[in-house]
C-alpha cells in the first residue's frame, strides 16, 4: 500500500528554523497541487498556490494560465521541470471550494497518484482545505495508486505503478492524522476486496477463499467455516443444489466483529460468493464469460467491510456471512426443472440455472435471521445483469423493505461516491415468482423488472428484519479508469457501508 505522510504547510512567505520556505523543503521529484477553481469574482487573476515559494508559485500560475488551466473539478495541467529541485509538478483542479467535500477529495487524491504513478515518491501540496479533507485526499490517493500485478513477471509490467510513499502537506497535520488512522483502515479493506475480485477463478475455489477469511482471525475478527457436512445439517438445500456441479466443495463463511455493547444485537451483512459462474447448463455465452471470476464481489465487499471494521476497532457489534460456491457443468449440475428445498422449508423450482446466486443468497439469509436475529440485513450480490441495463455503471441497485434503512444508504452513498437507486418491490412483482409445481420459481416467466423480481425472491427469506439489497453488477468492475481510480475490481461496497456504520451506529 502506498505510504503516507503528513507534514506542515506554512504560508509561502513564513520560514522554517533552517530559514527554508516550505517550497524549498520539498523532496526531489514530483509535486502535485490541490487548486480551486477559478470564480467570476476572480475572473481574469491568476491561479493562486498556498505552501510554496513565491518564485515557484509565480512561474506555476503563468504556466496554467498559458495552458487555459482554471482548477475546474476533474481537470489537470502537466508542468515540467518548473524549478531546479522539481522534476514536474501536477496540478489537480478540485472545483469550486464549497463543494469539495470527502468524495470529491478522494477524487482529486486518485488523480495525483494516477498521474504520479511513474515517480517513486513525490509531494502533494493540499492548499487550504482542513486536515479532515487532507486526510479523504491521502484515502484516494492510496486507492488511486492500487495495482494488482502479482502474477506478472516482467519489471517492464510495473513501470507505471512505481508510486510507493507520498507526503501531503497540510496545514492541519493533527486533525489530518487523527482522521487517517482510521481512513487507512478503509483503505486496507477495499484492498483486500479488490484482491480477492482480481483473483482468477483457478486460485480463488470456494475452499481457499475460506481459508483466506480464516486469516482474518489475526485482525480480531472471530471466523467460522461451514462445508458441506455442516450445511447439510443445516438443511441448505437451494446452495447446495448450485453447488452440486463442481468438483470445488462449498463453504459458508461467518465472520464476527464484537466492538459494541455485550448482548447488543449485531448488524448483518450477507455476500454472494459465486467464485465462478459459467451458468451453470443454462450455459452463459462464451464471449464475456472469463469475467465471471468476480461473481464473487459481494462477498468479497463483506469481507472487506468486516476487516476494516476490526482494523479501526469500530464500536459496533457486526456478522458478515459468505455462501461461497462455483457454478459449474457437470453430469451431477443441477437442471433446469429440478425442486430445491431450502433452509427456510420452501420449495424452489429451478427455470434457470444462471440465476444462481439468489438460491445461495436465500439460505444464507435465512440462517442469518434464525441465527443472530440482527437489527438489519445488508446484502451485497452481483446479481442480475438487468440492474447493468437500468443504471448502467453509476449507481448500485437498491431495495428494501425499511424506508429509514434505504434513506441512510443511500446518504452514505452520497458521502463515498458510491452511489445508491432505490427501486421498487411490491406484491404485483411477487406474483411474477408463482410456481406451479413449487412453492416458487427462482425466475419470473419473461424478461420484464429481472432486477426487481430477483430482490423479491430474496425478500421472501428475511421475514420483518429490516433489509436492503444491493445489487452491485454494475459497480463492481470497471473496464476502464475513472475517478481517479484503476481498472478493474473496484471495491464498491466497503466505504459505503463503512459510512453507514460510522454515521449511524457508533457512539
Amino acid at each position: 500500500m502506498l505510504q503516507i505522510s503528513f507534514l506542515p504547510q506554512n504560508h509561502s512567505d513564513q520560514h522554517h528554523s533552517d530559514g527554508k520556505t516550505d517550497g524549498e523543503t520539498l523532496e526531489k521529484g514530483a509535486l502535485a497541487v490541490l487548486v480551486p477553481e477559478l470564480t467570476h469574482e476572480n475572473e481574469g487573476h491568476t491561479l493562486t498556490f498556498h505552501g510554496l515559494k513565491k518564485e515557484l508559485a509565480e512561474s506555476l500560475a503563468q504556466a496554467a494560465k498559458a495552458e487555459e488551466f482554471t482548477g475546474k473539478e476533474d481537470t489537470h495541467c502537466v508542468i515540467l521541470a518548473p524549478a531546479p529541485h522539481i522534476s514536474r509538478v501536477v496540478l489537480i483542479g478540485i472545483g469550486k471550494k464549497e463543494a469539495f467535500h470527502a468524495w470529491e477529495a478522494e477524487k482529486a487524491g486518485g488523480y495525483a497518484a494516477s498521474l504520479l504513478g511513474k515517480e517513486k515518491t513525490a509531494s502533494l501540496i493540499t492548499g487550504d482545505i482542513s486536515g479532515i479533507l487532507a486526510a479523504h485526499v491521502a484515502l484516494g490517493a492510496v486507492l488511486g495508486a492500487y495495482h494488482f500485478s502479482i502474477y506478472h513477471h516482467e519489471p517492464e509490467a510495473l513501470k507505471n505503478h512505481k508510486l510507493t510513499a507520498l507526503s501531503l502537506l497540510t496545514s492541519h497535520v493533527d486533525e489530518a492524522k487523527t482522521l487517517w488512522s482510521s481512513l487507512s483502515a478503509v483503505a486496507e479493506g477495499v484492498f483486500f476486496t479488490r484482491n480477492v475480485v482480481s483473483e482468477p477463478a483457478n486460485i480463488l475455489t470456494p475452499s481457499h477463499f475460506a481459508d483466506r477469511l480464516s486469516d482474518l482471525k489475526k485482525h480480531g475478527l472471530e471466523v467460522e467455516v461451514f462445508d458441506r457436512a455442516a450445511m447439510e445439517k443445516l438443511g441448505f438445500g437451494a446452495l447446495l443444489g448450485v453447488a452440486q456441479g463442481s468438483i470445488n466443495e462449498p463453504r459458508m463463511v461467518v465472520m464476527r466483529w464484537n466492538g459494541g455493547e455485550k448482548g447488543e444485537a449485531p448488524l448483518a451483512f450477507v455476500g454472494k460468493g459465486v467464485t465462478f459462474d459459467s451458468g451453470g447448463i443454462s450455459l452463459k455465452p462464451a464471449s464475456g464469460m472469463e469475467e465471471m471470476k468476480w461473481d464473487m464481489a459481494g462477498a468479497g465487499a463483506v469481507a472487506g467491510l468486516m476487516t476494516t471494521l476490526a482494523l479501526r476497532k469500530a464500536k459496533v457489534n457486526a456478522v458478515g456471512l459468505v455462501g461461497l460456491v462455483e457454478n459449474m457443468i457437470s453430469g451431477k449440475a443441477q437442471r433446469p426443472g429440478d425442486v430445491v428445498k431450502s433452509a427456510s422449508g420452501k420449495t424452489i423450482e429451478v427455470l434457470n440455472t444462471d440465476a444462481e446466486g439468489r438460491l445461495v443468497l436465500a439460505d444464507v439469509l435465512d440462517y442469518t435471521c434464525k441465527k443472530f436475529t440482527p437489527q438489519l440485513i445488508v446484502d451485497l450480490a452481483t446479481l442480475t445483469g438487468a440492474i447493468i441495463v437500468s443504471l448502467g455503471h453509476e449507481y448500485a441497485g437498491l431495495f428494501s423493505n425499511d424506508d429509514t434503512l434505504a434513506h441512510d444508504l443511500e446518504k452514505a452513498g452520497l458521502k463515498t461516491g458510491e452511489k445508491l437507486w432505490r427501486l421498487p418491490l411490491g406484491k404485483e412483482y411477487d406474483k411474477l415468482l408463482k410456481s406451479d409445481i413449487a412453492d416458487m420459481q427462482n425466475i419470473s416467466n419473461g424478461r420484464d423488472a429481472g432486477s426487481i423480481t430477483a430482490a423479491q425472491f430474496l425478500k421472501r427469506f428475511i421475514g420483518e428484519t429490516p433489509w436492503a439489497h444491493l445489487d452491485i453488477a454494475g459497480v463492481a468492475w470497471a473496464k476502464k479508469s475513472r475517478h481517479g481510480q484503476p481498472k478493474g475490481a473496484t471495491g464498491f461496497g466497503v466505504r459505503l457501508l463503512d459510512c453507514f456504520v460510522r454515521t449511524g451506529f457508533e457512539k
